[in-house]
Protein backbone atom coordinates (compact mmCIF):
# COMPACT_ATOMS: atom_id res chain seq x y z
CA UNK A 1 0.00 0.00 0.00
CA UNK A 2 1.20 3.27 -1.10
CA UNK A 3 0.94 6.13 1.57
CA UNK A 4 1.79 9.89 1.71
CA UNK A 5 1.18 11.75 4.57
CA UNK A 6 -0.48 15.01 4.26
CA UNK A 7 -3.24 17.41 5.57
CA UNK A 8 -6.45 18.13 4.50
CA UNK A 9 -6.91 22.13 2.61
CA UNK A 10 -9.86 21.52 1.17
CA UNK A 11 -13.38 19.74 1.20
CA UNK A 12 -16.33 20.40 -1.12
CA UNK A 13 -19.35 17.92 -0.42
CA UNK A 14 -23.03 17.35 -2.08
CA UNK A 15 -25.37 14.47 -0.61
CA UNK A 16 -23.14 11.58 0.63
CA UNK A 17 -20.25 12.54 -1.75
CA UNK A 18 -16.88 14.65 -0.88
CA UNK A 19 -13.87 15.83 -2.92
CA UNK A 20 -11.03 16.16 -0.14
CA UNK A 21 -7.78 17.88 -1.48
CA UNK A 22 -4.99 16.95 0.26
CA UNK A 23 -1.74 18.72 0.30
CA UNK A 24 1.48 16.77 0.60
CA UNK A 25 4.30 19.32 0.56
CA UNK A 26 4.31 21.59 -2.51
CA UNK A 27 1.56 18.78 -4.37
CA UNK A 28 -1.99 18.57 -3.98
CA UNK A 29 -4.31 14.84 -3.78
CA UNK A 30 -7.58 14.44 -3.95
CA UNK A 31 -9.68 11.61 -2.37
CA UNK A 32 -13.21 11.14 -3.50
CA UNK A 33 -15.43 9.88 -0.43
CA UNK A 34 -18.68 8.48 -0.81
CA UNK A 35 -20.83 8.13 2.27
CA UNK A 36 -18.53 10.68 3.59
CA UNK A 37 -20.72 11.30 6.78
CA UNK A 38 -19.24 9.04 9.09
CA UNK A 39 -16.45 8.88 11.81
CA UNK A 40 -13.89 10.82 11.92
CA UNK A 41 -15.28 14.26 11.02
CA UNK A 42 -13.24 15.12 8.02
CA UNK A 43 -12.06 18.94 8.58
CA UNK A 44 -9.55 21.34 6.59
CA UNK A 45 -6.54 21.22 8.17
CA UNK A 46 -6.78 17.23 9.53
CA UNK A 47 -3.40 15.36 9.34
CA UNK A 48 -4.49 12.12 7.09
CA UNK A 49 -2.58 9.65 5.80
CA UNK A 50 -3.49 9.21 2.07
CA UNK A 51 -3.52 5.70 1.12
CA UNK A 52 -3.67 3.67 -2.54
CA UNK A 53 -3.18 0.39 -4.00
CA UNK A 54 -0.02 -0.04 -6.05
CA UNK A 55 -2.28 -1.62 -8.66
CA UNK A 56 -4.15 1.48 -8.63
CA UNK A 57 -1.21 3.53 -10.25
CA UNK A 58 -0.79 3.92 -13.53
CA UNK A 59 2.53 5.45 -15.74
CA UNK A 60 2.87 7.69 -18.02
CA UNK A 61 5.85 9.01 -20.01
CA UNK A 62 6.16 12.28 -22.20
CA UNK A 63 2.57 12.44 -21.02
CA UNK A 64 0.86 15.96 -22.44
CA UNK A 65 -2.53 17.32 -22.74
CA UNK A 66 -5.47 17.04 -20.33
CA UNK A 67 -6.45 13.90 -18.47
CA UNK A 68 -9.62 13.26 -16.26
CA UNK A 69 -7.30 11.87 -13.92
CA UNK A 70 -6.84 14.47 -10.27
CA UNK A 71 -3.76 12.72 -8.91
CA UNK A 72 -0.43 13.02 -11.19
CA UNK A 73 2.19 12.40 -9.13
CA UNK A 74 5.54 13.13 -11.30
CA UNK A 75 8.75 10.74 -10.18
CA UNK A 76 11.58 9.13 -11.30
CA UNK A 77 12.41 5.60 -11.60
CA UNK A 78 14.79 4.38 -8.99
CA UNK A 79 13.19 0.34 -9.21
CA UNK A 80 12.30 -2.42 -12.01
CA UNK A 81 11.54 -5.52 -10.58
CA UNK A 82 10.06 -7.48 -13.73
CA UNK A 83 7.86 -10.58 -13.62
CA UNK A 84 6.87 -12.72 -16.47
CA UNK A 85 3.51 -11.08 -16.35
CA UNK A 86 3.39 -8.28 -13.99
CA UNK A 87 5.95 -5.80 -12.67
CA UNK A 88 6.89 -3.58 -10.05
CA UNK A 89 7.80 -0.19 -10.59
CA UNK A 90 9.02 1.97 -7.85
CA UNK A 91 9.49 6.10 -8.40
CA UNK A 92 10.79 8.71 -6.63
CA UNK A 93 8.14 11.54 -5.88
CA UNK A 94 9.35 14.13 -4.10
CA UNK A 95 11.20 12.50 -1.48
CA UNK A 96 8.32 9.70 -1.33
CA UNK A 97 8.14 5.83 -2.33
CA UNK A 98 5.31 4.79 -5.03
CA UNK A 99 4.90 1.69 -6.06
CA UNK A 100 2.95 0.66 -9.24
CA UNK A 101 1.97 -2.64 -10.26
CA UNK A 102 1.58 -2.88 -13.43
CA UNK A 103 1.77 -5.61 -16.93
CA UNK A 104 5.25 -6.63 -18.12
CA UNK A 105 4.01 -5.69 -21.90
CA UNK A 106 3.73 -2.09 -20.60
CA UNK A 107 6.70 -1.90 -18.97
CA UNK A 108 8.08 -3.00 -22.19
CA UNK A 109 6.05 -0.81 -24.07
CA UNK A 110 7.36 2.20 -21.85
CA UNK A 111 10.87 1.08 -22.40
CA UNK A 112 11.11 1.71 -18.14
CA UNK A 113 14.67 2.09 -16.94
CA UNK A 114 15.99 3.18 -14.08
CA UNK A 115 16.30 6.89 -14.02
CA UNK A 116 13.42 7.56 -16.02
CA UNK A 117 11.02 10.87 -16.03
CA UNK A 118 7.56 8.95 -15.59
CA UNK A 119 4.06 10.41 -13.79
CA UNK A 120 2.17 8.23 -11.36
CA UNK A 121 -1.84 8.59 -12.31
CA UNK A 122 -4.26 7.39 -9.78
CA UNK A 123 -8.01 8.27 -9.69
CA UNK A 124 -9.89 10.18 -6.84
CA UNK A 125 -12.07 7.20 -5.91
CA UNK A 126 -9.30 5.04 -5.87
CA UNK A 127 -7.39 7.11 -3.00
CA UNK A 128 -8.45 6.44 0.86
CA UNK A 129 -7.96 8.46 3.93
CA UNK A 130 -6.74 7.73 6.90
CA UNK A 131 -6.88 9.85 9.83
CA UNK A 132 -3.29 10.29 10.84
CA UNK A 133 -2.29 8.27 13.87
CA UNK A 134 -4.94 5.73 13.27
CA UNK A 135 -4.22 1.91 13.10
Amino acid sequence: MNRFPGTIVAIEAAGGVALVDVAVGARRYTATLIDAGGAPSWRVGMAVALLFQETEVSLAKNLSGMISMRNRMVGTVTAVERGRLLSKVTLDVDGHAVDAVITTRSCDALQLALGDAVEGLVKANEMTLREEGAA
